[in-house]
């Protein structure tokens, strides 16, 4: 069936071609309403293959997001460098987050297609690298070229996804990607366990290269892109450069701050002051430049602020639940890791669902108001996950995790879809940048914030122990307990910044 999709006509997209607004269906004219539901966005349709190409672009960075976590003992007792495994994410995060804007840009100058293509590549690359790494050095170094090419592959994915359907169709098509990460989210700890223990950790890399073959071949054999006509604008490398050093040096300030070196000491102070120092400069090339890499005139968007002050505090939420609930489910619930996480999965199950369905929601009743229904489960959720303790069951944990995911799909998706819809293509791509980098930072932030809250209560519970014997058990679950207030404050925060939202915003495509 697959080969048969990967043959088909492929489908050409023009650079004039706009989803474009809908008037008549945004004010609820069920006439527009039923033409759009007429549109198949499933793998049958005439899109079929470009979504398949996109769908497993995606699960690239999805599955190595899960895969790794499960074989770090094995790598650990492979190459060494207990001390220094953190870095294998860190690195990882950073060089993904930072680029993702420049990619962004020069999408909207060379098109989609080979920024994508060029993130498979170089994705595949590092894999090779991590593949045959031979120490720990070496290892964090070629996962950092892995998160070169991860930066690429899914704003490009998200991008692509919103040329090519319109805006009754994004929120579907939207959801089939969010399904990859719930997919991902059960499949990778269980590949990633199986290649350790049977095979080789090597393997977690070395499955990437077929899955990146195939993802370049469908999207070359099925998704054209006509040439913009004329002379192509300058790109603005020193803005590019400015960017990616300035943000590079904050996002490592807020994931290594507290870690490897105290916040107030030295290094903290001169990496943060080093990186502001360069986002200014950024700030000031780009208020000049013909053709800035991030545009600020964009940015006095209502619209596009909103959006993306949500997609930061959703990538906090997030980061809070991936990075802390298996902990606890495992270590506090005494639970298996298998068990931990499919209770973290619960959440990206839901949150696909919800995701797709959503998009009938915003066509009848607009966006600010989609993300509000999708606020009733996502504060229960956070709420309800302040009440868990050492008594508690996964179960009654796992209903916290889907209730955040169904209102993070209410959320989450409408926001993304009213920023690519508020521009026309030769945008889309830096405001579909823009959004991922925003939730990057989130996640950055999420992981300073939420690690010297689980810090400062470990100590403290560490101290409580010696005294009164409390148990282990105990102890974690008293070190996540404000982590989990925090998730709730990040949601509450959330929501505000969703009642700000234009609920119909004046759209280009």
């Amino acid at each position: 069936m697959l080969i048969e999709w990967a043959y088909r006509t492929p489908w050409r997209i023009s650079h004039s071609f706009t989803a474009g607004w809908n008037n008549e269906r945004m004010s609820g004219n069920r006439s527009g309403m039923a033409a759009s539901s007429r549109v198949d966005v499933g793998f049958g349709s005439e899109r079929g293959p470009i979504l398949i190409a996109l769908m497993l672009a995606t699960s690239l960075v999805a599955l190595e997001s899960t895969i790794l976590a499960t074989a770090i003992p094995t790598i650990v007792a492979d190459l060494g460098g207990f001390t220094q495994f953190p870095w294998l994410f860190s690195a990882y995060l950073l060089t993904q987050a930072v680029l993702v804007p420049v990619y962004g840009k020069l999408s909207d100058v060379f098109g989609r297609t080979p920024l994508l293509l060029f993130g498979i590549g170089v994705f595949a690359a590092g894999s090779v690298l991590c593949a045959v790494a031979w120490s720990m050095p070496a290892l964090i170094a070629f996962r950092a070229v892995q998160g070169l090419g991860a930066g690429a592959v899914l704003p490009m994915a998200q991008t692509i996804a919103g040329d090519i359907y319109t805006v009754a169709e994004r929120a579907k098509a939207q959801g089939y990607l969010a399904s990859v990460w719930g997919m991902s989210a059960v499949i990778g700890p269980a590949v990633g366990g199986v290649f350790a223990d049977f095979l080789s950790w090597r393997w977690i890399f070395w499955i990437n290269l077929p899955l990146c073959a195939l993802a370049a071949w469908v999207l070359v054999r099925n998704f054209r892109e006509d040439t913009p006509s004329g002379p192509r604008p300058r790109v603005d490398w020193a803005g590019a450069a400015t960017l990616a050093v300035g943000a590079a040096l904050l996002i490592l300030g807020l994931l290594e701050g507290g870690q490897s070196w105290a916040w107030t000491s030295a290094t903290g102070i001169g990496i943060f002051a080093a990186g502001a120092a360069l986002i200014a400069v950024f700030v000031w090339i780009e208020s000049r430049a013909a053709e800035p890499i991030l545009p600020i005139r964009l940015f006095t968007r209502r619209v596009l602020v909103t959006t993306s002050a949500v997609s930061c505090l959703v990538g906090a939420v997030v980061l809070g639940l991936t990075s802390y609930v298996p902990s606890f489910v495992q270590g506090a619930l005494g639970t298996t890791a298998l068990v931990a996480g499919f209770t973290l999965a619960t959440m990206t199950i839901g949150w696909p669902i919800a995701a797709a369905q959503s998009g009938r929601l915003y066509l009848r009743i607009g966006f600010r108001n989609t993300g509000l229904m999708g606020a009733v489960p996502l504060l229960c959720g956070a709420a309800l996950l302040t009440q868990v303790g050492v008594d508690s069951a996964p179960g009654e944990v796992a209903l916290c995790c889907v209730l955040v995911g169904l209102g993070m799909g209410l959320i989450a998706s409408p926001a993304l879809i009213a920023a690519q819809s508020s521009v026309d293509w030769s945008e889309r791509g830096v405001v579909t940048g823009a959004n991922a980098f925003a939730r990057a930072i989130g996640s950055a932030v999420g992981v300073a914030v939420f690690g010297a809250l689980a810090n400062a209560a470990l100590g403290g519970a560490a101290a409580d122990e010696t005294v009164t014997g409390t148990p282990g058990a105990a102890q974690l679950a008293d070190s996540v307990a404000p982590v989990f207030v925090a998730v709730l404050v990040c949601a509450v925060l959330l929501v505000s910044c969703v009642c700000l939202i234009p609920n119909r915003p004046a759209a280009a495509g």
